[in-house]
């Protein structure tokens, strides 16, 4: 009898692990097809562009001011030049400041990117969530991301479903992934 208890449990647990569900879905292909996220990059790409040649056009003064001291070294006293290198220090500082407060971890770009971006993550993530719910699944992992998958049987990739939900594409298409529509 004790045996058959434990067998039946089981067996119960078995059949609900196998009863779980789940799917993959590539959020990069899902973001290269909004034009919302397009846009987003674009205006992220003109603003890294004017300040890598704001940053640009400060180095080139940099250069000049040392250009400027090298020539005149020979001419100066040691309190002009210790006067000069200070200078050319501190501009050089003020640079590398002015970079990081741009380009650095929670600079204006990465806050810009944030700020952009996630009213389009917000409407994928609904989308997955619709889907996920339509089609019972208790699983839907980014195949784009962290996850490593060595395989993925493409039966199981929601990729399409969600293009279809953010009305960018039509499950049915055969032409990208070779895939039939999953009832």
């Amino acid at each position: 009898m004790k045996y058959l208890i434990i067998f039946t449990s089981l067996l119960f647990f078995s059949l609900v692990a196998s009863a779980q569900k789940f799917g993959v879905v590539d959020t990069e292909k899902i973001l290269s097809e909004m034009k919302e996220y397009k846009t987003v990059q674009e205006e992220i790409d003109k603003i890294s562009i004017e300040e890598q040649k704001k940053i640009e056009k400060m180095y080139g003064e940099l250069d000049s001011l040392n250009h400027t001291y090298q020539r005149e070294e020979i001419l100066l006293t040691e309190e002009m030049k210790t006067k000069r290198r200070a200078e050319i220090n501190k501009k050089h500082k003020q640079i590398k400041t002015y970079q990081r407060k741009i380009f650095g971890f929670e600079g204006l770009i990465f806050l810009k990117r944030q700020e952009l971006i996630a009213p389009v993550q917000n409407k994928v993530f609904t989308a997955v969530e619709k889907v996920a719910k339509k089609h019972k699944l208790q699983f839907v992992f980014d195949k784009s991301g962290d996850l490593s998958l060595i395989y993925a049987n493409p039966v199981h990739d929601y990729t399409d479903y969600v293009l279809e939900e953010l009305d960018l594409g039509d499950p049915t298409d055969t032409s990208d992934n070779k895939r039939t529509k999953v009832k």
